[in-house]
């Protein structure tokens, strides 16, 4: 939420005009419509004086509610985030089991089937990541509160965020693990 905003919402809240809090934190009736419209912004002795006449903490009051930040994140676009991510799953694991078993029932065919089902996974996969970067979720920690309709806090959130080159080297190294065992065991299945 913008600072303007929010000084409105609370001075509003109060009671109190724009003269009344110029009054209360000694400056103009101007400068507080300035705030408020975001032509410019209090200086530090100011925002402290507006947080103790509006009884609420500094974080709040430059930050923003909470609560309303909470809300942002709508029901809607989690199920569809969630109904992705189930059907992405399902795709990407249609592609690692079929190829062997395509290639060698329907040879050139087979290929052909394999390589429209791996670009319709990577379209999806395409999709989810333009989800993760408009919310900002990228470890499984965040996916997992962004599932449930929570943001993490500011200490989670940036552990989480040196977290992401380690977790994504990690998920690399298990897929390409995890397709190098499935193609062994086809190889000696279709044998």
């Amino acid at each position: 939420m913008e600072l303007g905003k929010q000084i409105k919402k609370y001075r509003s809240e109060l009671g109190l005009s724009q003269d009344a809090l110029a009054d209360k934190i000694y400056v103009t009736r101007q400068t507080i419509s300035n705030w408020e419209n975001d032509r410019n912004y209090p200086d530090v002795r100011s925002l402290v004086m507006l947080s103790t006449v509006f009884g609420i903490s500094l974080d709040t009051l430059v930050k923003g509610d909470l609560e309303e930040m909470k809300e942002q994140i709508k029901e809607e676009d989690i199920r569809k985030f969630d109904r992705d991510g189930k059907v992405f799953a399902v795709l990407t694991l249609g592609m690692i089991l079929t190829p062997f078993p395509l290639a060698h029932f329907l040879d050139w065919i087979g290929f052909g089937l394999w390589g429209l089902w791996a670009a319709v996974t990577f379209w999806y996969a395409l999709g989810i990541e333009k989800q993760k970067k408009a919310y900002d979720i990228q470890t499984y920690k965040e996916i997992l509160a962004f599932s449930e309709g929570r943001r993490l806090d500011e200490l989670e959130k940036y552990q989480e965020i040196g977290k992401r080159p380690y977790q994504k080297a990690a998920l690399a190294i298990g897929m390409a693990l995890i397709t190098l065992a499935v193609a062994a065991v086809m190889s000696v299945l279709l044998k």
